[in-house]
């Protein structure tokens, strides 16, 4: 249990940053290469290096080395856990997989001891 709330923060923490999110919207479209997802971005090709070792790290994507040239794609099964986490809290406690909550549309933070 421990093990899977590190790897959610570590998504999370990953995915909280909006360059990050950028990249991994043009990832969504499919795999690119370093340089592609640098391309239409306002920094330095170092810096992108730097936003996709933090998602590398956070296992939200993986990459492969072919000759000189880094590809890089979006992890499904990160995604998965990412969206399990969140349909479980949607869903609340106690009820089936596919059940809605009765709040949803309460924005109020509700806790629960």
């Amino acid at each position: 249990m421990l093990n899977r709330q590190l790897d959610l923060d570590l998504m999370f923490r990953a995915l909280a940053d909006p360059t990050r999110r950028a990249i991994l919207e043009r990832l969504s479209q499919g795999p690119a290469s370093v340089s592609e997802l640098a391309k239409p971005l306002p920094m330095s090709l170092p810096g992108v290096v730097q936003h996709l070792h933090i998602l590398a790290q956070a296992a939200v994507i993986t990459t492969t080395k072919t000759g000189r040239t880094r590809i890089c794609k979006i992890d499904p099964a990160a995604l998965a856990l990412i969206e399990k986490w969140i349909d479980d809290r949607r869903r609340g406690p106690g009820r089936p997989p596919g059940a809605q909550a009765g709040n949803a549309g309460n924005t109020a933070p509700h806790f629960t001891n």
